[in-house]
C-alpha cells in the first residue's frame, strides 16, 4: 500500500494496478469490448486502458477512436494477461497467487473509488503525455 512518502518512487504500472483494484471493489470497472464500448460511448468512462498485445486490429482501432471522439484519456499496458489479472478476471489460490488467469484487452474504468495516492500518479502520469 503506498503511503505519503513514496509517491514519487511509485510507477505507473503500480499505480495502475491499484487504481484498478480499488474501481474493482466498488464495481466501477467494464472488461472486455461490449461492456468497455458501451460505456465509451454513454461518456461514462474515466479511463482506458488497452493492451498492447491484443491480435485484432478492428478491436483497438474501435476503442480508440471511442476514447479520441469522446475525449477520454486512455494508457496503454504491455500485457493483456497482466491487465486481466488486475481487473479482477482470475482466481486466487490458498498462497494469494493468480491462477486460471483469463486475458483482457481492455477495461473501462466508470468508478475510482476513494481518493489515492495511485490515482494522483496515474492522473500526472496522463497530464504529462
Amino acid at each position: 500500500m503506498a503511503t505519503e512518502g513514496d509517491a514519487s518512487s511509485m510507477d505507473m504500472q503500480t499505480a495502475l494496478q491499484e487504481v484498478l483494484k480499488n474501481a474493482l471493489m466498488v464495481d466501477g470497472l467494464a472488461r472486455g469490448l461490449n461492456e468497455a464500448a458501451k460505456c465509451l460511448d454513454k461518456r461514462q468512462a474515466h479511463l482506458c486502458v488497452l493492451a498492447n498485445n491484443c491480435d485484432e486490429p478492428m478491436y483497438v482501432k474501435l476503442i480508440e477512436a471511442l476514447c479520441a471522439e469522446h475525449s477520454i484519456n486512455m494508457v496503454k499496458v504491455e500485457d493483456n494477461k497482466k491487465l486481466g489479472e488486475w481487473s479482477g478476471l482470475c482466481k486466487i489460490d490458498r498462497e494469494g497467487k493468480p491462477r486460471k488467469v483469463v486475458s483482457c484487452s481492455c477495461v473501462v474504468v466508470k468508478d475510482y473509488g476513494k481518493e489515492s495516492q495511485a490515482l494522483d500518479v496515474l492522473n500526472q502520469y496522463i497530464k504529462s503525455r
